[in-house]
């Protein structure tokens, strides 16, 4: 079994159990603990899983708080770069997230806008505003505040925006945009569909990142905005891969 063959069918296994031992990984694998720890190891550097006495468990997202209070002067102005892409009577949709409530703060005051949002605390800010909000129904995820499933996919479906500003989880280095969650996955790339611009607001410390599913690609996006410092290797990726990157 190849080693990244072997690295999928863990992700799957602890995705599906919740937790596993080390031992029990190695026999349905069929390979030696030593592998099996070597793979939980990289796993765990590249966020996906946490280790806990003897295996592995699936990594929790941070919750709303703890997020809150993380990179808060990037996301300032990354929110600030995004505000002035939206013009007076635009229809906005903006994403559960930090970043995306920081670009809330900057918008609320333009003339006739529209905000639809999946997102309790951006909704609770935009409450005692002038702003026309939608709130996205859906099952209420508590750890990050956010509207999920079908409910909130099959309204999205049906509303068509001007501008939508999306977050990610992670990018990983090939830029693929992944999430620890596929009704997010789904739920956000039917966002990008429905919508005229889609935009990727995201801090330097979401890349280099793993997650477990992918809702697609930087390419796929009109602009991804970012503090993101990229080396030299990386700006030749971004080229080919017609990425455009919008650099605050």
């Amino acid at each position: 079994m190849l080693a990244e063959e072997r690295i999928s069918k863990i992700i799957g296994i602890i995705k599906e159990k919740g937790t596993v031992r080390v031992d029990e990984l190695a026999k349905e694998l069929d390979v030696s603990l030593m592998t099996v720890r070597r793979d939980l190891e990289k796993l765990k550097n590249e966020g996906i899983l946490e280790r806990c006495h003897g295996g592995a468990i699936l990594k929790k997202e941070v919750s709303y708080k703890e997020k809150r209070t993380l990179q808060i002067d990037e996301k300032i102005k990354i929110a600030q770069r995004c505000a002035r892409m939206v013009r007076k009577g635009d229809t906005v949709f903006l994403d559960a997230g930090t970043t995306t409530y920081e670009i809330a703060k900057q918008i609320y005051d333009i003339p006739s806008i529209s905000i639809i949002t999946n997102d309790i605390e951006i909704a609770r800010f935009l409450i005692d505003t002038t702003v026309r909000l939608i709130l996205c129904g859906g099952t209420v995820q508590k750890s990050t505040c956010s509207m999920v499933g079908d409910f909130a996919i099959h309204m999205m479906e049906n509303m068509r925006t001007e501008i939508a500003f999306i977050g990610a989880a992670s990018i990983d280095d090939d830029f693929n945009v992944l999430t620890p969650t596929s009704n997010k996955a789904v739920f956000k790339r039917t966002v990008c569909k429905y919508t005229n611009r889609s935009y990727l607001a995201v801090d330097s410390t979401k890349f280099g990142k793993q997650a477990l599913l992918k809702v697609n690609h930087l390419s796929d996006y009109v602009g991804v905005v970012t503090n993101k410092i990229f080396s030299e290797k990386e700006i030749e990726k971004i080229k080919k891969q017609n990425i455009n990157i919008i650099s605050i």
